[in-house]
């Protein structure tokens, strides 16, 4: 989306007072799954980068605004947002490529990078889609874990990751066997958000190991800025479909489908 002026003046002073540096009428912007937050100075979240787990936050899609009025969502073909959650999109990255990297995108760098992603390191992302071998390949991955054609994949790769993200959002997910992947002292993050309890785990699954256990959720909007200079400086691009938007809907029903 392009900023623009806001058309009713109760909130033009509020726009100009709250900008982020560099954002100028016209800019090519995006707003993630976050809208707003405390931003206080005696927020320990707010005051130290960490918006996203600000206890007084405001969602993007559904949620109320602490004046009362509604964030309606990114569903639409306007916006009206805080400019402190407005991310300046790079000239690199087209807008259809820069919308799902605010969302799924930061998911993602967000615990990479908060949990030392690095030259050295062995990272596996866990997810759900089956039959996705030669597309993980062409992306760089080094190796694809199926657990369906593997019954052993536990046994044969027990102990090669240093760090794990889990986006399965099951509560069937073979938790224990994914710790089982870590080597000592490494780091399994969860990010998927399954509707009843995480299956169940001895503290043996921690102990003997010395690993970690860690949730994340999105990112602050510094770390979306320096996700989308990154994609754009490495030429990053998702995969994405296009669509109009009086087909949104029919989008959502045919990916939980």
């Amino acid at each position: 989306a392009r900023l623009r002026r806001p058309r009713d003046r109760r909130y033009s002073r509020a726009c100009r007072q709250q900008g982020r540096e560099g954002h100028q009428v016209g800019d090519r912007v995006g707003v993630g799954a976050q809208n707003n937050s405390c931003l206080k100075p005696d927020c320990e979240e707010c005051s130290n980068g960490d918006e996203n787990y600000c206890t007084h936050g405001t969602n993007t899609f559904a949620d109320t605004y602490p004046d009362g009025s509604m964030s309606y969502g990114g569903y639409a073909d306007y916006h009206r947002a805080p400019s402190h959650f407005v991310m300046k999109i790079p000239d690199g990255i087209a807008s259809e490529a820069a919308a799902p990297m605010l969302c799924g995108g930061i998911t993602l760098y967000s615990p990479l990078k908060n949990h030392g992603c690095g030259p050295g390191k062995k990272v596996g992302i866990i997810g759900s889609q089956g039959r996705q071998e030669v597309r993980r390949l062409k992306m760089g991955a080094d190796e694809y874990i199926s657990t369906d054609e593997d019954k052993e994949w536990a046994k044969h790769h027990a102990r090669s990751l240093d760090l794990i993200v889990c986006t399965v959002s099951s509560p069937k997910m073979p938790l224990t066997d994914y710790l089982g992947l870590l080597r000592t002292k490494g780091t399994f993050v969860q990010v998927g958000a399954p509707e009843d309890k995480l299956p169940d785990l001895t503290a043996f699954a921690f102990i003997v190991k010395g690993v970690q256990f860690a949730g994340s959720a999105i990112g602050p909007p510094w770390q979306i800025d320096e996700m989308l200079k990154f994609a754009a400086d490495k030429k990053l691009q998702p995969w994405i479909e296009k669509i109009p938007m009086e087909k949104a809907n029919d989008a959502i029903v045919r990916v939980r489908v």
